[in-house]
């Protein structure tokens, strides 16, 4: 669309941005009925209800979507179209038992499938992001999706764009656009128009959603929304197949192995069966019934009832994924990079003190530090801004202040960012005075001054070594200046020292205490001064190692930084791209790798962790670069959420390394009784029933307890160890299986229907009951106490695998009761197939277990995780109308990044 095609004036429609971009700010307001103090309530629900969300995807859980993923195996399908066959040869009573038997194991995959979906989406309502919105004629934080064109929206420093804007007023507004462009040097923004046919990464007028705010700030107006933005088009754009996790990665690649280890069974135990000239059909079904007998059919089911049970767990303990699978990888953490500020401190910072330069002028370091906050008054409060900004207004020595900073006039601002680590302003006073006043991070403010005392660096250093966070605040005249820039910090006029005290927790040290007890190392990786910084760590106990600055980082080529990593606990006045350097040179060196950090120069290191961990008052590119929310910024916390990560981690292994030894022993069994046996070794229907009884077993799995000892240590998908696991253990079953046909056939002369009803009740018990010993790495494994509602399935289904011979459905099934003594012979096949086992236990883990992995972040990944921003979500009723937070509300939910540093 072009300027000339635009949408007529007074329409209030969305616009295309390239068209918006070439018109006047003024122009574009008054075509989308809008105007620069914003729009009304009534203006917002009209536009609402007209355009609907602000949204490029929504998170429903779908039925047929589920029920699609429940009959979509080509195995499956392939069992069905020959049970229909075999109908039309007059077997119609098997055909119907086999479709029975299916239709049970796909609704017993939906249900529990969709039950995690469901779960998926209330974890999805809990998570919310919020934008600084001017309506009704003041500031106040609304919901991205509840964004309407025409609405005024607020930029800062961090923010996600949360819509395609014009720009109205920018101050050193720059933006990351690399998601939509792929270009990663930030891009400055200002307010004029641009020629007609610009591309996108020369629309210097717009902000674009999805883009993250790099330094500056600004505000402009919407003129795009949800699916209608360029942000939006390529999320519709993208694959609805998610990025897969390592955890799913390794889910794919053991499906592999069985795919390739059923095809070759499948393939031999057809021909061998046509060689032997038994019925070509029965065959056919028996072969294919061997194929999904070896596929662990419910694994999906497991899987999501894990982890759906997971994420509740989760949440009751204040740790939110935004994917259920992203649960496994916060189990895998190796190696916790976090920052400092209410991490390992109580995070709510307090202003203690002024240290002017000039002790007759006391009152100045304080009055220049209120005006230079990069701040918005609405009502008497403050919304926006960062944590020491936030301290500084609501302090007692600020109120005191109030009338000597009501004489000054803002005239300009030049928001922090983290390459100047300081914020200035244009100030005038009544006498027409004007006056620069810039505060940031010391190291950063005193060497562009030009008169700093001796007694300041001693103060400082004072400070420092007690522990305080410091700010330091300098001015200087400024006549005929309009508009306050980078150039103007220099030839500075020190005024003095502005000190805040954020203690560390009382709890920290034993949560630091957990997570090494768990074998995750910490690393503290922050923007605050070394001395400060190490005097935190030591008073919590972290154990001691060197402290590295940013300069330091620097000088170290990759090798030499992986080398000094492991013998570093304390990273101090480091730079976003220093963050982002060190979590990949960790990842180089093996395990996982967790970053922890809630401001915007975390974004780099969050993307590039294998886990990102964020919190809910984070800044937004921090939650929008996070895998993982923590509702409270706490590590121990985060701890709940590792130990409940491996948790379900091992559960999940246990049912794979069942599954596939008892399952190859079996279906390896079925292959060799065919060589010998005149006779179909059990007949379709009831190796998939079979197969069905087991897997219900198998449903109580995430239930189970798991030791102690396997918490204490990452484990990572191995698809060597898993085929190691399944080629040691599957001939173990496949010994008994024999022994149960040489009982079958020489001690009770077996027929074909006692045959099969005597290794379907052998088989279905030493497969089921093997649990109790593949659970656990202990030995004996009575040493190990399941869970009850384990215990109890699984002793369940052997119980009705013994008694469904007896039952009325026998006959129909192909049964026939079993003599007393096969129960004899039975019982002590199982005490030896367990002995049995317990001793290959104890010799196969002397080998080393599965190995760690890597992932690489894409930039599709990027996008996907950041699409997750502008999705609709089911609400708890109380939020479903527009929020209209309180500006003191508002300011305690999302506090900005502090100016200096993490």
């Amino acid at each position: 669309m072009t300027a000339s095609t635009a949408v007529q004036p007074g329409t209030s429609a969305p616009l295309e941005v390239a068209a918006v971009a070439a018109l006047p700010a003024a122009d574009v307001l008054r075509r989308l009925d809008a105007s620069a103090q914003g729009l009304t309530s009534a203006q917002v629900r009209q536009r609402l209800a007209r355009y609907g969300p602000n949204a490029v995807s929504t998170h429903r859980a779908r039925a047929l979507v589920v029920l699609w993923h429940q009959v979509r195996s080509p195995l499956l399908g392939l069992l069905l179209a020959a049970a229909l066959a075999s109908v039309f040869f007059g077997q119609g009573t098997d055909a119907l038992i086999i479709g029975v038997i299916v239709a049970a194991s796909v609704g017993l995959g939906f249900v529990n499938e969709y039950r995690a979906e469901k779960a998926a989406e209330a974890l999805h309502s809990q998570i919310r992001d919020d934008t600084l919105v001017i309506r009704d004629g003041g500031p106040v934080e609304v919901e991205v999706t509840g964004l309407v064109p025409g609405d005024v929206v607020d930029l800062r420093l961090g923010d996600v764009v949360p819509a395609d804007l014009r720009l109205l007023h920018v101050a050193g507004l720059e933006c990351d656009e690399s998601i939509l462009t792929g270009e990663s040097l930030p891009v400055g923004k200002d307010i004029g128009v641009t020629p007609e046919g610009a591309g996108l990464a020369d629309l210097s007028g717009c902000a674009l959603m999805g883009t993250v705010v790099h330094a500056g700030g600004g505000r402009g107006v919407v003129v795009a929304t949800g699916a209608r933005t360029q942000f939006g088009r390529i999320a519709a754009g993208l694959s609805g197949h998610q990025t897969e996790t390592e955890f799913q990665v390794g889910l794919r690649r053991f499906s592999m192995l069985l795919v390739y280890v059923a095809a070759a069974l499948t393939v031999s135990i057809f021909a061998i069966n046509v060689a032997l000239d038994k019925p070509i059909l029965d065959a056919l079904l028996f072969s294919l019934a061997i194929a999904v007998g070896i596929t662990p059919q419910l694994l999906p089911a497991v899987v999501s009832t894990s982890l759906a049970a997971g994420s509740r767990k989760l949440a009751a303990r204040k740790v939110l994924v935004k994917r259920l699978v992203c649960i496994e990888d916060l189990g895998d953490i190796d190696v916790l990079f976090t920052d400092k500020t209410g991490t390992l401190t109580h995070g709510r910072i307090s202003f203690m003190r002024a240290v002017p330069a000039d002790p007759a002028r006391g009152d100045l370091p304080l009055r220049w530090g209120l005006l230079a906050s990069d701040t918005t008054a609405a009502g008497g409060h403050t919304v926006g801004g960062n944590p020491l900004d936030a301290a500084l207004w609501s302090s007692p020595a600020a109120d005191t202040a109030h009338d000597a900073i009501a004489d000054f006039q803002r005239l300009s601002v030049l928001p922090f960012d983290h390459d100047r680590q300081m914020t200035s302003v244009l100030v005038r006073d009544r006498d027409g005075t004007q006056t620069v006043v810039v505060k940031g991070a010391p190291e950063a403010v005193l060497q562009r001054c030009t008169d700093v005392p001796a007694t300041a660096q001693e103060a400082l250093a004072a400070e420092f070594s007690a522990g305080n966070r410091v700010i330091a605040v300098a001015a200087k005249p400024a006549a005929g200046l309009d508009v306050v820039t980078a150039a103007d910090e220099k030839d500075l006029h020190y005024a003095g020292l502005l000190v805040f005290l954020d203690p560390p927790k009382p709890d920290a040290a034993r949560a630091l205490a957990r997570l090494a007890a768990l074998g995750i190392t910490v690393k503290v990786v922050t923007g605050d001064n070394p001395t400060v910084a190490a005097k935190v760590c030591h008073d919590l106990g972290l154990p001691d190692g060197h402290t590295l600055t940013g300069t330091d980082v620097d000088a170290l080529d990759d090798t030499g930084l992986a080398a000094a990593i492991a013998t570093t606990s304390v990273f101090a006045r480091v730079s976003p791209e220093h963050k982002a350097r060190i979590v990949r040179v960790q990842r180089l060196t093996g395990g996982d790798v967790a970053f922890l950090g809630d401001g915007v120069n975390d974004a780099l290191a969050l993307h590039a962790a294998d886990v990102g961990i964020s919190v809910d008052s984070a800044t937004d590119v921090a939650k929008d670069a996070a895998d993982v929310i923590l509702l409270e910024k706490d590590l121990d916390v985060l701890a709940d959420g590792v130990v409940e990560g491996r948790r379900i981690f091992a559960n999940t292994i246990k049912y794979v390394l069942m599954g596939t030894s008892s399952n190859f022993g079996n279906m390896f069994s079925a292959a060799g009784a065919s060589l010998f046996l005149p006779f179909l070794p059990m007949l379709p229907s009831q190796i998939l029933l079979n197969n069905l009884l087991y897997d219900t077993s198998q449903l109580a799995i995430p239930t189970d307890n798991v030791d102690e000892e396997q918490l204490r240590r990452p484990s990572h998908w191995d698809i060597r160890f898993i085929r190691r696991f399944m080629l040691y253990f599957g001939p173990f079953s496949s010994v008994f299986d024999f022994a149960t046909f040489a009982i079958m056939l020489s001690v009770f002369h077996a027929g074909p229907a006692l045959f099969h009803t005597g290794w379907f009740v052998e088989s279905l018990a030493t497969q089921t009951l093997i649990i109790f010993a593949i659970r656990t790495r202990r030995t004996p494994f009575y040493r190990s106490h399941p869970s009850l509602p384990l215990t109890l399935a699984a002793l369940g289904v052997v119980a009705v695998g013994a008694v469904l011979p007896a039952t009325p459905i026998a006959a129909v099934l192909g049964f026939q009761p079993l003599p007393a003594g096969y129960f004899a012979a039975l019982a002590g096949m199982v005490v030896c197939y367990l002995s049995l086992v317990e001793v290959g236990k104890r010799l196969f883990y002397r080998a080393a277990g599965p190995t760690a992995v890597t992932k690489t972040p894409t930039m599709q990944r990027h996008q996907r995780r950041r699409a997750t921003r502008f999705r609709t979500r089911k609400e708890p009723q109380e939020h479903r109308r527009t929020q209209t937070t309180t500006p003191q509300h508002a300011t305690q939910s999302k506090p900005a990044q502090s100016q200096i540093g993490r």
